[in-house]
């Protein structure tokens, strides 16, 4: 094996970390006693080990061992990574920052950045049920993240988990028709487009009265799409009324009968009884919008609404290649101490994928001191970085 080749691609992985990552390993509690582990660099590899190759424990142990990075156990190097918790969250949440251009405006029709956003369910070792959950938001134009949050089960999805700028536009599914979370976003000069839910936001006319959402879904024939002005009380102030946009078409009949065989087949397994106005609305798809016409005609925010399924693929990239879905964690400060490492090697993954697809043919920034840094790391670390 070539181990200056290995020297110098770790070397690449630390020019894309921010700025002081050693400085605040101290900071932060990382490393508080310069035993066995005595720098930040020899700490964040030996947790690479463990967190972007999947190994166990145990085996993590073994290996740092066998290659000279550091003599350790596997009780001793799962302490560390509780220790290191808010550490690589401070590095995954830094590294927003180093995007190029994540935070300018990203122009779709000249005037809003796209957001698609969605929430995943991770589990622990033998659980039943939903233990943890990461809120995500990718931007449309790049396919990047643009932020996350881990949370536990008893925060559900809402638009109000999002940091909203001016001229953000947010899409998502059913879950995130909600209306404090679309006044959240609203407030903050961004707008909404979701997957309308009729539960959760009941709609009027403007004069107050009761919108007739399923009346209205029956003029949909063939390809016709519908598109109404709608209102909804404010869920603060009750005399106050929002406006919206509720545009639909309906489905095809192999889709219908799909979406219906769907929710009846739920309806058994949970042991409730579907209401009819349930199977209507499944013959549709339905969104509500907060945009007006001039800035998009209804076919294009039911093709915009397709566009969602691409964060769908972003979780089963974390699932399938990170392994984000289980939890080989049983204790909770264990189990967000993984988390926010498995969040910043994903991070990570992307800005080297970035910097490989639109900056350089070779991989990683030419920084200027790059190659001397590299090599006084290894005058003064020696072997240990061999791994």
């Amino acid at each position: 094996m070539n181990k200056s080749y290995l020297k110098d691609d770790w070397c690449v992985i630390e020019s894309f970390l921010p700025n002081n990552w050693e400085k605040k390993a101290y900071e932060l509690g990382a490393i508080v006693r310069e035993r066995k582990i005595t720098t930040p660099h020899q700490l964040l590899r030996l947790l690479f080990i463990h967190l972007a190759t999947g190994k166990s424990l145990r085996t993590s142990a073994a290996y740092a061992r066998e290659t000279n990075l550091c003599h350790i156990n596997d009780t001793s190097l799962l302490r560390r990574l509780r220790s290191a918790s808010e550490w690589l969250r401070w590095m995954a949440f830094e590294l927003f920052k180093l995007f190029p251009q994540c935070h300018l405006p990203e122009q779709f029709t000249g005037k809003y950045r796209i957001r698609v956003v969605d929430g995943t369910v991770i589990s622990e070792p033998g659980s039943s049920g939903t233990d943890w959950r990461i809120h995500y938001s990718i931007t449309l134009k790049t396919l990047r993240c643009d932020h996350f949050l881990i949370t536990g089960p008893e925060i559900g999805e809402s638009l109000q988990k999002y940091p909203v700028l001016p001229n953000d536009f947010f899409i998502g599914d059913r879950n995130y028709c909600q209306r404090k979370g679309i006044v959240h976003v609203l407030q903050n000069k961004g707008q909404v487009l979701v997957r309308f839910h009729s539960n959760n936001v009941p709609l009027l006319k403007r004069n107050g009265k009761p919108f007739p959402v399923l009346k209205h879904l029956r003029e949909c024939h063939g390809d016709k799409i519908g598109d109404w002005d709608v209102w909804f009380r404010h869920p603060e102030d009750n005399q106050q009324l929002i406006k919206g946009r509720l545009c639909a078409i309906r489905k095809s009949e192999t889709a219908i009968e799909l979406a219906k065989q769907k929710l009846i087949k739920n309806a058994k397994k949970k042991g409730y009884k579907l209401r009819p106005k349930t199977l209507v609305h499944a013959e549709y798809v339905t969104i509500f919008t907060t945009v007006n016409r001039h800035n998009f005609k209804a076919d294009e925010l039911l093709s915009l609404y397709r566009d969602r399924w691409q964060i769908e693929l972003v979780f089963k990239r974390l699932k399938s290649i990170l392994k984000i879905s289980q939890l080989p964690k049983e204790e909770g400060e264990s189990c967000i101490a993984w988390l926010h490492g498995k969040m910043l090697v994903a991070l990570l993954a992307e800005r080297l994928y970035q910097e490989a697809e639109f900056f350089s043919p070779w991989g990683y920034p030419l920084y200027g001191m790059l190659r001397g840094a590299c090599q006084g790391k290894e005058d003064q670390t020696g072997s240990q970085y061999m791994a």
